[in-house]
């Protein structure tokens, strides 16, 4: 479960004021707003790389609103993937379980494991260069699924996609939605994007969140 109440962001002349939603447990929420709008800047809040001037948020009824990052139990998937160049897929996968001093064997089961799912095992011992757009989301998602997160983030996750390879990212969403329990908040501004993926639907707009109709196509 993810849940925002009254948060407030200033930033400038920017300002989310008043901003309550709730992703209930297991269930996939897509976030919805124009280009500028703060999309982005919500996700960030919530996994703690941003400090909102006013409010809360809840992780499965936590409050984790001074927590640090990695103590939030958040998967996060930054729009461009953020992988580190000198990496290779087997190591950016398991970056968060070494941080966390994890046995070598146990590294290496939740890898291979992460690698077979999300049909990246193949590329295991290569570099963020020569991989596609679609296979960089794959390793980055595995990166984020890791270590089992209770919530997962994901920003504008299939905007660098081509049309082929964003119908089977939305399948394999789903999929990781189902198969790993985690409650999902995933920003986009494309409709029929929101229309696939969504249980719970948000509309950002004027500094204002809004609970929308999903039409399902």
């Amino acid at each position: 479960m993810i849940s925002l109440q009254q948060i407030a962001v200033r930033a400038g002349v920017f300002a989310l004021d008043d901003v309550s939603f709730v992703v209930p447990s297991g269930a996939y929420g897509v976030l919805m707003g124009p280009t500028g709008s703060g999309k982005t800047t919500l996700i960030e809040v919530i996994c703690g790389l941003r400090k909102p001037a006013g409010g809360r948020v809840l992780v499965n009824d936590i409050d984790v609103t001074r927590e640090p990052p990695g103590n939030r139990g958040i998967g996060y998937v930054p729009q461009d993937g953020a992988m580190f160049p000198t990496m290779t897929v087997r190591e950016q996968i398991g970056f968060a379980l070494r941080i966390r001093r994890l046995p070598r064997t146990e590294i290496d089961r939740r890898v291979d494991e992460l690698s077979a799912r999300l049909g990246v095992a193949h590329l295991l011992d290569r570099r963020p260069a020569g991989l596609s757009g679609g296979e960089r989301q794959r390793v980055a998602l595995g990166r984020a699924l890791a270590c089992r997160p209770a919530v997962l983030l994901l920003d504008e996750p299939l905007s660098a996609l081509d049309e082929t390879m964003r119908t089977g990212m939305r399948d394999l969403l789903k999929s990781v939605q189902r198969d790993f329990g985690a409650s999902i908040l995933h920003v986009t501004h494309d409709r029929s994007e929101a229309a696939a993926l969504a249980d719970v639907l948000f509309i950002l707009s004027d500094g204002r969140v809004q609970p929308a109709e999903i039409h399902k196509q």
